[in-house]
């Protein structure tokens, strides 16, 4: 990840030390039996397993290294309790061309479009805030096509 400004929600902060604690005690003991048990399967030079495993063992790795990287340079953001505006962490129920969509506003670090988490830097994230309730919002989405959203409820 380059050197933006990471930005992460209180609870995006605990999934990802959640996922860490994981990666470097689980995943890690499991994959370093997988390997010993590869091993023992003589040449490695052809092991299928072997080779599974040390590709395993090095995507774990490098995700090891990208969230300590993001927990290292993210600002944790204190979602507000009361607010009239879209902050990051809100929940925002918007009317989209006539049904509804609920987005919850976070850092890039923790966005996930099929979870419904948008990026505070996406075109939808970045026009939602500092917006209220009733408001009506227009972007140009990520295809080139302009959206028109009104905003119906905001949850924090």
């Amino acid at each position: 990840m380059a050197s933006e400004n990471l930005i992460l929600t209180p609870e995006g902060r605990t999934k990802l030390e959640d996922e860490l604690r994981y990666l470097e005690t689980e995943k890690r003991a499991e994959i370093g039996e997988r390997i010993k048990v590869a091993r023992e399967f003589g040449d490695i030079s052809e092991n299928s397993e072997y080779d599974d495993a040390k590709n395993e063992q090095g995507m774990v790795e490098a995700r090891i290294s990208e969230i300590n990287h993001i927990l290292s340079e993210a600002t944790v953001v204190d979602v507000p309790k009361r607010s009239n505006k879209v902050n990051i962490g809100s929940i925002v129920h918007v009317n989209l061309n006539g049904s509804e969509r609920v987005f919850t506003i976070v850092g890039a670090a923790e966005a996930s479009v099929a979870d419904g988490r948008i990026s505070n830097e996406s075109p939808v994230g970045s026009a939602l805030i500092g917006r209220k309730k009733g408001d009506s919002v227009t972007t140009v989405g990520p295809t080139g096509r302009e959206i028109v959203m009104e905003i119906v409820k905001i949850e924090h």
